[in-house]
């Protein structure tokens, strides 16, 4: 495991998983694209998030796709790992099996399909953090997954020490403001949204969990270095290019989307696993479009 000091800064891709023709986890691609983005210099990696198609996988496939990580990067960058189940109890057991595999921390959602009470979403969160030592951060993603991670449920949590940051994917970048005159430095917040990434930066955020990272990942690099030392001319001049690609990061088809980006950039595959398919038609051009302008375009020398 990596040093803790390190998490929660920087640029986190949320890493896809690769499939092979017949539809398998592909171990060894998913491990070129997460040693890739290293090479490229990400400050950690999100394994199993939305992008990673977690609730598309069978439990034998997620812990299959922690240990190639682990193996693959273990020790050169943080490795986080979304936690995303059907039931509390699921939850927590992964969780346990995540932190035995090796993973630094853990990304907790809310349960998926069920909208729970401010009690019961506090409840499912103390769960899992009372079955492991691992640091968590709060995944809030109100248009996504129908739940917001609000004050109460913030305030109620404060006791668990490892419960440390919040990844903010709401579209209102009032809360980053809000989030940190509540909580000082309580908790740790990352912009979790590509097209207000910046804005979140801006506003405190300590770094950026990011969808099309995975397809350029240089120029995130280099956006998060502008931010870091200050340098505001360069940043947004690089995130008024990545823009119009940024924005697929909050269409529903955002993984389709990411994926077709990778593969147009040579770095990974378009196939997804049902019930998403791969983008066709007009979306299709109009995504590839976009990638290539992106690519034709790109702000950094090589």
């Amino acid at each position: 495991m990596t040093g803790q000091v390190n998490l929660w800064k920087g640029v986190y891709p949320a890493a896809t998983t690769q499939f092979a023709a017949d539809g398998s986890v592909d171990i060894d691609a998913t491990q070129r694209v997460l040693t890739a983005l290293v090479d490229d210099g990400v400050d950690g990696l999100i394994l199993l998030g939305t992008c990673g198609e977690n609730n598309s996988l069978d439990p034998d496939e997620k812990l299959a796709v922690l240990r190639a990580g682990v193996e693959a990067v273990g020790g050169r960058v943080p490795l986080v790992t979304g936690v995303s189940e059907f039931t509390t109890r699921r939850a927590a057991a992964y969780a346990q099996a995540a932190e035995k595999i090796g993973i630094d921390a853990l990304m907790v959602l809310p349960a998926m399909v069920y909208v729970p009470t401010a009690d019961e979403l506090t409840a499912h969160f103390r769960t899992i953090a009372e079955a492991t030592g691992l640091p968590i951060m709060l995944y809030n993603n109100p248009p996504a997954y129908r739940v917001s991670v609000g004050f109460a449920t913030l305030d109620a949590l404060r006791p668990l020490a490892n419960i440390v940051a919040v990844k903010e994917s709401a579209p209102d970048t009032r809360r980053f403001t809000d989030l940190l005159n509540r909580y000082g430095d309580r908790y740790t917040v990352m912009a979790g949204l590509d097209d207000v990434a910046l804005e979140g930066l801006m506003l405190g955020a300590s770094g950026w969990v990011s969808g099309l990272t995975s397809a350029f990942p240089r120029e995130s690099v280099a956006l998060i270095a502008a931010a870091d030392r200050g340098d505001w001319i360069e940043a947004r001049r690089i995130y008024r290019w990545f823009m119009p690609l940024l924005h697929l990061d909050a269409d529903h088809d955002l993984v389709q989307s990411i994926k077709l980006a990778e593969e147009i950039m040579g770095r990974g595959s378009e196939r997804v696993r049902p019930p998403r398919l791969p983008l066709a038609g007009e979306r299709r051009a109009e995504v590839v479009a976009m990638v290539e302008e992106a690519a034709r375009t790109r702000p950094l020398a090589n």
